[in-house]
């Protein structure tokens, strides 16, 4: 599938912002319908990166902090 290219702190890291976008998707969810859709699907994608240990920007070739 997709090659490894975060360690597990970047893991931890991706899932802590993972959470605070879900968060705010759920508090915002009666204001701002598209902020929520947005802060959702960004939230399930940087989960998804967490999960499985990918990084998308690193896979493009960006050098990230964690």
């Amino acid at each position: 599938m997709l090659p490894r290219n975060i360690d597990a702190k970047g893991r931890i890291a991706r899932g802590f912002i993972s959470a605070i976008l879900l968060a705010s998707a759920w508090l915002v969810h009666g204001h701002s319908r598209a902020f929520a859709v947005l802060a959702t699907v960004s939230g399930l994608f940087v989960l998804f990166e967490a999960a499985t240990g990918w990084c998308a920007m690193r896979a493009c070739g960006y050098k990230t902090r964690f």
